[in-house]
């Protein structure tokens, strides 16, 4: 990856730090999952609600407190999720776990993985892994959750 390309990389990191997609709560949630990185004391609480009668993503909501890859990843994701199905966000989330267990190596899908291949570069470190995975780890426990008929089952 070029110095010029890490750099913009960053910056997207830096930007969904701050601005924060999907940040907040919904009015009604199909699951509820809190996650914790006991690493470095990383917290999310990520919301998923479904159109009614579907197994497609009408929205995804998450509120918590942590480091900025963390809180970027989970935004990055908000904007994702939405308009998937639950077997698209699935296979999304795989991507991104084997793009974060790459160590930087290969090139990830965009046409799958969209804005979150900007943390391609953060695989090279392992300790901030978890922080990336967060809510992406979330969202897999509300896919579980849901196809389980258990909505909260970890709040």
């Amino acid at each position: 990856m070029s110095d010029a390309l890490a750099g913009l990389y960053q910056q997207v990191i830096l930007d969904h730090s701050k601005l924060r997609t999907g940040f907040g709560e919904l009015e009604h949630a199909d699951a509820v999952r809190f996650e914790r990185n006991p690493t470095c004391g990383d917290e999310i609480t990520l919301e998923i609600a479904l159109e009614p009668g579907t197994d497609r993503i009408a929205a995804l909501a998450w509120r918590g407190a942590g480091c900025s890859i963390s809180q970027a990843s989970a935004s990055v994701l908000a904007g994702l999720a939405p308009g998937l199905t639950m077997a698209e966000l699935q296979s999304t989330i795989d991507a991104f776990r084997e793009m974060m267990r790459s160590r930087g190596v290969g090139e990830p899908d965009e046409d799958v993985l969209g804005d979150a291949v900007v943390f391609q570069g953060v695989s090279k470190f392992v300790m901030r892994v978890k922080c990336a995975m967060l809510g992406w780890v979330a969202a897999e426990g509300c896919l579980v959750d849901v196809a389980a008929g258990r909505p909260d089952a970890a709040v």
